[in-house]
């Protein structure tokens, strides 16, 4: 059978299915939320080793802490507050309208798609399960080619947990993506680059299919004015720590540094000793990952060229380590003096280099924020109020951690998503139960209304109500 006729009749599948199940209730939403928890607990084993091989290797302990974990905190808060989000939440009504009642209920969508990038491909295919099982929903997921080995488990593994009605997972290149989101889904969710949502968008708007991108972007952090050593140092530490994990490859990742002029070499200074403490044989660590393939690795490698050229100063932040193209390890580098024309501070760098930018005061670096494309993270370190409340009230992004990186994207109960160019619509805990549903509203009229009154002809008592209702 071909991708095309695979692709449609598993989509159309899964449609019938949802239209003669419209609503399915707690039990079964939850059967299937614990379904998928047993898939993950079962296999996870496999699932590390299926994500290492694509990597040619990816930390062990990181696929751990960074997709399992987060993938099964998010399955256990969604099956523990579940039964609350499906009640229906009751609404007042205007005084003309009582004693009617109004309430809002949240109905599943049907048949929903989702399309897996290839950093975490895991967890980002994970992640929107939960939300769309949990909303009542059947899926058709579709994996990204850059990981062949885990999307051939992962689709292996719910063929075996979930019937083809409930659940379904695509494997296959970017024609099948680009056919993917055309399908007539009742919503579509997609996680990659900005370019790529896009095209996405383009293509799920021939059928004014509903999309929620979750995209990335140049998300900065920025070290506040004035900060005593130790404060220094623990941004320094969380900066860096935040920056190597998966070897830079994280939509949320830091990606430059806006800090006091003169502070560069305490940073420089800082970050190599963190890098030295949490990797003391970098070169032939299990804990640092590689880049995902060659063509990533001769990304970074060109936009460094450019750089030199440029005049930047690129430091090492583990002096004496050489990159290793075969296995595609970039050691971590800063890089000093990046003009705005480069690639490295037009784009989303999603590697191990960090570029270090100086400001005067923190209105300067509030600015320089500002005239960039809104960011899908922004990271602030400082202690005073003044200052944090200064950033969150002058800035935009689609989410923050203060005094430290990547952390807001680990909370179920805040809503993970974009603004602008760094995605649309937001999912994670009740925001993703509510981003598969219909919210739905329900007016129910009393026996006892006086609306009937107000009907053809209009007469004097029409004037006169009509005229007490608009005091």
């Amino acid at each position: 059978m071909s991708h095309s006729d695979s692709l449609v009749s598993r989509f159309f599948r899964l449609q019938l299915a949802a239209r003669a199940d419209p609503n399915p209730d707690l039990a079964v939403r939850q059967r299937r939320l614990r379904a998928l928890d047993r898939l993950l607990r079962d296999n996870e084993t496999a699932l590390i080793d299926a994500v290492r091989r694509d990597f040619g290797h990816r930390s062990p302990a990181e696929t751990r802490l960074l997709e399992l974990f987060p993938s099964q905190a998010a399955l256990t808060h969604a099956r523990r507050h579940l039964a609350g989000w499906m009640r229906p939440d009751r609404r007042s009504v205007g005084l003309w309208f009582q004693p009617a009642r109004a309430e809002v209920r949240h109905q599943p969508l049907g048949a929903v798609g989702i399309i897996v990038p290839w950093n975490y491909p895991v967890y980002l295919a994970v992640g929107p399960l939960v939300a769309a099982l949990a909303a009542g929903n059947r899926a058709l997921v579709k994996m990204s080619e850059m990981t062949p080995c885990t999307a051939s488990l992962f689709a292996d593994l719910i063929a075996k947990y979930f019937a083809d009605d409930e659940l379904s997972v695509v494997e296959g290149d970017a024609g099948v993506a680009r056919e993917f989101s055309g399908l007539p889904f009742d919503h579509l969710l997609f996680t990659g680059s900005t370019a790529v949502g896009r095209q996405v968008m383009r293509t799920a708007a021939d059928n004014l299919t509903p999309v929620t991108l979750e995209l990335g972007g140049k998300s900065p952090a920025i070290i506040g004015p004035g900060l005593d050593e130790p404060d220094f140092a623990h941004a320094v530490e969380r900066i860096v720590v935040g920056k190597c994990m998966n070897a830079g490859q994280t939509c949320v990742a830091p990606d430059y540094v806006l800090l006091p002029l003169g502070q560069e070499k305490a940073f420089i200074d800082i970050a190599r000793r963190v890098l030295a403490t949490c990797y003391p044989d970098i070169e032939h660590s299990a804990d640092y990952s590689s880049l995902i393939d060659r063509r990533h690795y001769a990304r970074l490698d060109s936009w460094l060229a450019e750089a030199r050229v440029s005049g930047a100063r690129i430091v090492a932040l583990a002096p004496g380590v050489a990159a290793d193209p075969e296995q595609r390890r970039l050691p971590p580098l800063v890089v000093c003096g990046a003009g705005d024309e480069l690639h490295l501070m037009r784009e989303e760098i999603f590697g191990p280099v960090l570029p270090l930018r100086t400001y005067l005061d923190l209105g300067e670096a509030i600015a320089f924020v500002n005239q960039r494309p809104r960011p899908l993270a922004l990271y602030y370190f400082d202690r005073r109020r003044a200052n944090i409340e200064r950033v969150l009230r002058e800035t935009l992004s689609g989410g923050v951690t203060i005094n430290d990186v990547v952390l807001h994207i680990a909370q179920d109960n805040l809503p993970f998503g974009g603004v602008g160019p760094s995605g649309m619509g937001c999912y994670h805990g009740f925001a993703g139960f509510e981003t598969f549903s219909v919210r739905r509203a329900v007016f129910r009229q009393s026996r006892f209304s006086g609306v009937g009154l107000l009907k053809p002809p209009y007469g004097a008592l029409f004037e006169r109500l009509t005229r007490l209702m608009m005091r």
